[in-house]
């Protein structure tokens, strides 16, 4: 069976050696894994790579059976990414910003559109509800304010809408519950790993990579990889990851 997505010996270089070492794994549909590993392992650095938004030095990228770096922006677009920096544009309203999870399917005049008027405005308010936007928010009003008006956890939900607005096949989320207090972050977690749809919308993907900095929240999944100074040491189901590989996984 093809893989979703495949990394056959990947090699990523960087100023003071190697980012990613080696690293070959396949990601299947259906699975939710948990990517971890200490700051600098190469987790952001595989993220990248995942996305096609970082060239490996070395070492092949095919997604569903494709080298991804071959594919077209319309392809490369069924790959999706929350970044840790959220990447919203902060002069766009909410509306906006949201339906700029849909670009990679649609033509230009389309994309003019969503810059000069409220346009899909029901699209974008599904993709909100689904990812936790209080009502208030969600009226045309809301949806015209700007996103640089947002608190963080709103911003975050703006940048998650975004996400399932996209409908990849494999959503990446690098880090997304950094700055987040324990409850928004598992309220986010748990709506990044299974969105609910109110039949507008596709929801969900096929697969799905967070990359998390609290090592206690494995059991929401179904798959660990562990980076250890750009190397892949751990490739096991959640429940299988013992205290013992976590200490060494982290161990200075």
């Amino acid at each position: 069976m093809t893989a979703l997505l495949e990394l056959d010996e990947v090699r990523v270089a960087g100023p003071h050696g190697d980012r990613l070492n080696a690293v070959s794994l396949r990601l299947q549909n259906g699975e939710r894994i948990a990517l971890l590993g200490r700051s600098g392992a190469g987790k952001s650095s595989l993220i990248g790579v995942l996305n096609g938004s970082l060239l490996p030095a070395a070492g092949h990228v095919r997604f569903q059976g494709e080298a991804l770096a071959s594919l077209s922006r319309r392809q490369r677009a069924r790959i999706g990414t929350l970044w840790q920096d959220l990447r919203l544009i902060e002069e766009l309203s909410i509306g906006q910003n949201v339906n700029a999870g849909a670009l990679g399917r649609r033509r230009l005049p389309w994309a003019l559109g969503n810059l000069l008027f409220r346009i899909d405005a029901e699209a974008s308010r599904s993709c909100l509800r689904q990812a936790g936007l209080e009502e208030s928010l969600l009226a045309d009003t809301g949806l015209d304010l700007p996103v640089g008006q947002l608190s963080g956890g709103q911003r975050q939900r703006v940048a998650l809408a975004r996400l399932f607005r996209q409908q990849p096949d494999l959503m990446l989320a690098d880090e997304p519950l950094a700055s987040l207090d324990p409850a928004i972050a598992a309220e986010v977690l748990e709506r990044l790993l299974t969105p609910e749809s109110d039949g507008t919308l596709r929801s969900g993907a096929q697969a799905v990579v967070v990359s998390l900095h609290r090592p206690e929240l494995i059991d929401r999944f179904d798959r660990v990889l562990g980076l250890r100074a750009g190397r892949l040491v751990i490739d096991t189901p959640a429940s299988t990851v013992s205290a013992n590989d976590l200490r060494d996984l982290y161990a200075p």
